[in-house]
């Protein structure tokens, strides 16, 4: 079985938008291996975070967006609760990252993900025992 691995927000959106098509082609590559692989791992909050993204900034009808979320569902989804929100807000204090960041790396490592996948943080970083990878620099 394939390492397990976190795709960041941004992952998913860059894979809806068609300002940079070299960060679509990415994001897409990304989504498809991971799908085929049974690897990949998202969150509530991810798929919430998408939905506002794609339809406020990117413009995106909510019903296809609603579709894209479908289509997500083909990823394990850690649900965030009430434990991981502690552990995302730990996180963040000892890491100095933002909640939301803290919140991804506690449930990358809920799901026992071994890389998040995300442009937000240090390429490379270890937190909490996941590497940190940036495919889009």
């Amino acid at each position: 079985m394939a390492r397990r691995s976190f795709l960041d927000t941004n992952v998913l959106i860059y894979s809806v938008d068609r300002a940079d098509p070299v960060k679509q082609e990415t994001a897409l590559g990304l989504i498809a291996r991971h799908a085929k692989e049974m690897s990949g791992v998202i969150s509530t909050q991810v798929l919430q975070e998408f939905f506002s993204a794609a339809t406020r900034k990117l413009g995106i009808p909510p019903i296809q967006a609603r579709q894209h979320l479908r289509d997500l569902r083909v990823f394990d989804i850690v649900q965030v609760t009430p434990e991981i929100i502690e552990e995302g807000v730990d996180c963040s204090i000892l890491n100095t990252v933002s909640f939301w960041d803290g919140l991804i790396i506690a449930s990358a490592a809920a799901a026992k993900c071994a890389e998040l996948i995300s442009e937000d943080l240090a390429d490379g970083q270890i937190i909490q025992g996941i590497v940190v990878r940036n495919p889009f620099r």
